[in-house]
């Protein structure tokens, strides 16, 4: 293996494109398509599969390009440390549960070590493609939640994945509503408060588990139920339906608006919140400097 053979197949997989690829890496497709080939040789397996529609990225290729991107990074943190030499485009990627925290540290970061060229990536997704993320390191780290019920489940996905859990903080359950909510009064709000108004919930594509629901209490009874993909639209429909999600608690009004107000829900339940990341790969620096601006992100939360 070379690092012109990871140079080779990052570019492949981003062009889609045998042909695009080697015009733009300036060498002979044969050449390409040969370095690609005698990478697949030595580690016996298939990095594209190849069809009259074009090439795609196979699981197992999807799995070691991540690896190779790890390494052409490492690369480039040598070469800027010893040589001076302009790095290449700074990539950065986080897989979420929707939280806001989790926005905000991402913001901070990028803020404060976004270099004059970068890439990065913030995907707000559902539980199941957040673990695969990692897995695969499309994404260097992931956020998400456990609790009694559900992580029997996720520590045997994390487990089958090869991926270890490490605790932020423990969340008592909070209800999101909007600030004109006719729940808005109450100090502390009971399950049966709920029962008039929609529940909003997060999809979860074809994992669409209570066990992998991004919510807690995905099991109590709703007449009305709202699921969506994005928090922009849950918000919206929290304010203009009256509805409400079971989430954390913790809210950024700077980047949410003063629209979104939080109410202790009155149950004996939990959301332990941490981040996931490979057992067997070295946090990246990038990563290491994101998880202690989460840390910080969330003891300034909890001081407001």
């Amino acid at each position: 293996m070379t690092i012109k053979q990871l140079q080779y197949i990052i570019t492949v997989a981003k062009t889609g494109s045998i042909t695009k690829a080697a015009r733009n890496l300036f060498i002979a497709q044969p050449s390409l398509t040969s370095a690609i080939h005698e990478l697949e040789k030595e580690y016996d397996i298939t990095i594209f599969s190849r069809s009259n529609k074009g090439i795609e990225l196979t699981p197992e290729g999807d799995e070691f390009i991540g690896y190779a991107r790890q390494v052409l990074e490492q690369i480039d943190l040598i070469d800027e440390r010893y040589t001076g030499k302009a790095i290449r485009k700074q990539r950065f990627c986080v897989s979420s549960q929707h939280y806001s925290f989790v926005v905000e540290a991402f913001v901070n970061l990028l803020k404060n070590y976004g270099k004059e060229k970068y890439e990065f990536h913030m995907r707000e997704t559902q539980t199941y493609e957040i673990i695969d993320d990692v897995a695969h390191i499309r994404s260097e780290i992931g956020i998400l939640y456990m609790n009694r019920f559900n992580e029997t489940v996720i520590k045997k996905s994390l487990r089958d994945n090869g991926l270890v859990f490490e605790p932020l903080f423990t969340a008592t359950p909070h209800v999101f509503i909007g600030k004109n909510s006719p729940l808005a009064d109450k100090k502390i709000i009971e399950t049966t408060d709920l029962k008039p108004y929609p529940r909003l919930s997060y999809e979860q594509g074809n994992h669409n588990s209570f066990y992998f629901s991004e919510e807690i209490l995905s099991t109590l009874d709703s007449d009305k139920e709202l699921i969506v993909c994005d928090r922009a639209t849950l918000f919206n429909m929290l304010i203009g339906l009256n509805g409400y999600t079971i989430c954390s608690g913790v809210i950024n009004k700077e980047l949410n608006g003063q629209d979104i107000i939080a109410k202790p829900l009155n149950v004996d339940d939990y959301m332990e919140i941490g981040y996931i990341l490979p057992a067997s790969i070295k946090p990246s620096t990038l990563t290491t400097i994101y998880i202690e601006i989460l840390k910080e992100t969330i003891s300034n939360a909890k001081l407001a």
